[in-house]
């Protein structure tokens, strides 16, 4: 009985709470204008502030009512206007009012009332969209469908400076890839945004920076323009400068590091320039420092690792100024600990932040570390460092978990840190676990770890070979995304690599002769050539070279066939030629290319082709034919003279290359002994 009694009893409650609303939607109805006017007025003042009331009247219908006055041309201008703020207000509550707005179809109505010449309205009508395009629940590309809109954007820009900052604010959020920094550099965002820098509003001054920090971002067209533009004698790259001083706000400060950071990444100011090493670095570097706030931290090193990540020479200046990798371990200690109640909000506060912190430490220690062995050495000397990314390595949140993994693939380029705290804290454990189950954006970068962990010095590579990584390995190669099947091959590679017989053997019994010959025919020459380099490290030393070509040797004999007959570039026909002189180094596998004419015929052709690395790949494989010292040498250099070896022999003996010159007399004498 009790169930059947729910349903009444919620709606008796939901009855209460709306009747008190009903009244306000109401009076939208009355077919007194100025009664109508009061009841908008009335309901700005009851929403504001108000969600409870927000979404009551939502409910109760009030948005299509308001949209409705909004549109007709019969409704005063006072009317539209109040009807516009009162649904700025409505959009400023929870996610849910904005989707129950942009289901009645508000943003067409709004641009629509763009066009009226009545300012206030269409400053009202901005504010509005404004509010609705910096929700995230709203789809950027609303703003691109009807292609007038941008134009009549960038025409309202000079009316008013309400105008200004909101038209900018719409604009550096939906501006999200390089669509629509096209659509908006077309249109001629930069020329129109441009002298909004200087204006005398503050507001203005930061969305106008806002829009050129997305703008310019990863778009090296935007970039080039921004550097050559000019407001009032002075080029933009020295207002940004000026903007970045310390006695400038922090946003502003943070958001020109960002435009300076974006045009320096996109290739518009070199990365030695003073605007780059003496302000934008030196500025970012102070924004990661313990007395900014956390967002201000995690925003400083966010972009701090993007303007060094590809520069070895900002690496080591940020390296060492204000003691910044030591400063960074700092980011790991929040939430920090609790000794009162008073401290309840900031510890909310920190637990919002903490991921977002580990984050951007992990994305720098990652950058810093990309290329300079000593700056790893130093990050890896911080307090708790390999523990602390260990411990990332297993975190709930994917963001922090893609941030650790490409810290620890930056630390796994050295050496020395792979045979000592790579080995100390058995990293290849947690890295192992994270590439059984994971995003294609974590696989990729725990995958090209792994290509490290796996390189014949480092200790890791028995452990995570008996951690059935093979099987793991071989999975990634039939991968559909090129990142994954590129690691997958280069792993296998390099696992092979002066490796026992049963592990090669496990290698292509898991790879499968199928799927060899569909890395061998993969569209992408990362893939091939890692395939190639697979193989040639397969067929090393001499019983293995054998045994492998024992079982295999029809189907491998097949795909170098095949690579040498197709159309493919010169490193691609060189590495398949060297596996060529591999297999010919074999005891018994030789054979397989002695009654091979057609093989045979090919080593020839490439002993006189015009490329002198082809050739010299060539020849290995006829030295290690006819070599004097091995069983059946005599019949297979006569069947090679027979073929006219020895005669194109004679001529590279001539050539002005003298490794070919050197390799071909060095076979010449395997004729005469």
């Amino acid at each position: 009985m009790a169930c059947v009694l729910e349903a009444p009893l919620r709606m008796s409650v939901l009855s209460e709470v709306t009747a008190s609303s009903r009244h306000y939607v109401d009076r939208l109805f009355d077919l007194d204008p100025q009664k109508v006017l009061q009841g908008v007025i009335d309901m700005k003042n009851a929403v504001i502030g108000n969600n409870k009331q927000k979404a009551n009247l939502i409910v109760l219908g009030a948005v299509p009512r308001l949209l409705y006055l909004l549109q007709q041309e019969t409704s005063s201008t006072e009317l539209r206007t109040e009807c516009a703020v009162v649904l700025g207000s409505l959009a400023m509550g929870t996610e849910n009012n904005v989707k129950s707005l942009l289901d009645c179809h508000i943003i067409p109505a709004l641009l629509q009332g763009l066009l009226s010449p009545d300012l206030k309205f269409i400053e009202a009508c901005l504010r509005c969209l404004r509010t609705i395009f910096i929700s995230p629940v709203t789809p950027e590309d609303l703003l691109y469908t009807d292609a007038t809109v941008i134009s009549h954007l960038m025409a309202l820009l000079s009316r008013s400076r309400y105008t200004q900052e909101y038209i900018c604010q719409i604009f550096s959020h939906c501006c999200k890839g390089p669509d629509h920094q096209t659509i908006l550099f077309n249109h001629g965002a930069v020329q129109n945004i441009a002298h909004l820098l200087v204006s005398t509003s503050y507001k203005v001054r930061m969305q106008a920076l806002k829009c050129f920090s997305v703008l310019a971002f990863e778009n090296p067209q935007v970039s080039m323009t921004l550097v050559n533009v000019s407001v009032d004698g002075e080029l933009l790259p020295q207002i940004f400068v000026k903007m970045l001083q310390r006695d400038k706000p922090i946003e502003m400060q943070l958001t020109s590091a960002k435009c300076l950071t974006s045009i320096c990444r996109a290739g518009a100011i070199r990365t030695d320039d003073p605007c780059i090493v003496l302000k934008t670095l030196p500025c970012l570097v102070r924004m990661c420092s313990k007395d900014r706030l956390l967002e201000e931290r995690v925003e400083g090193a966010e972009t701090l690792a993007y303007l060094i990540e590809t520069d070895v020479e900002l690496q080591r200046m940020a390296s060492i100024t204000d003691h910044l990798i030591v400063m960074l371990a700092d980011y790991f200690k929040y939430p920090s600990s609790v000794s009162a109640i008073t401290d309840i909000k900031r510890l909310d506060h920190d637990l919002k932040h903490a991921h977002e912190l580990r984050q951007a430490a992990f994305k720098l220690y990652a950058s810093l570390g990309a290329n300079d062995e000593d700056i790893r050495k130093k990050i890896i000397e911080t307090e708790n460092m390999m523990d602390r990314i260990v411990n990332g390595l297993s975190e709930s949140s994917i963001k922090v978990r893609l941030a650790a993994v490409r810290c620890l693939h930056s630390l796994s380029r050295s050496v020395q840190q792979l045979r000592t705290s790579f080995q100390d804290h058995a990293v290849w454990k947690p890295l192992m676990k994270v590439l059984q189950n994971a995003p294609n954006e974590i696989l990729v970068v725990a995958s090209s770890t792994l290509c490290n962990l796996l390189l014949e010095f480092s200790p890791s590579k028995e452990p995570i070979l008996e951690s059935g990584a093979i099987e793991l390995l071989c999975s990634l190669t039939q991968s559909e995304n090129l990142a994954l099947r590129v690691n997958g091959i280069w792993a296998l590679m390099n696992m092979a690599f002066q490796a026992e017989q049963k592990i090669k053997s496990d290698i292509l019994r898991g790879l499968s002769t199928e799927q060899l010959f569909q890395l061998l025919s993969d569209s992408d020459v990362n893939v091939l050539m890692k395939t190639l380099g697979l193989l040639r490290n397969l067929l090393s030393t001499r019983p293995h070279i054998d045994h492998i070509m024992s079982t295999h040797g029809k189907q491998i004999m097949q795909a170098v066939t095949l690579i040498l007959e197709g159309e493919h570039n010169i490193e691609v026909k060189e590495q398949t030629l060297c596996i060529l002189a591999n297999i010919a180094d074999g005891t018994t596998a030789k054979e397989l290319i002695m009654t091979n004419d057609d093989i045979l015929q090919k080593i020839k052709y490439y002993m006189s082709h015009s490329n002198a690395k082809l050739q010299l790949a060539a020849m290995f494989c006829i030295s290690n034919l006819i070599w004097n010292e091995e069983e059946g040498s005599q019949e297979r250099q006569d069947k090679l003279r027979d073929m006219g070896i020895v005669d194109i022999l004679h001529k590279l003996s001539q050539s002005s290359d003298p490794n070919l010159c050197d390799k071909a007399k060095t076979a010449l004498q395997q004729y005469l002994a």
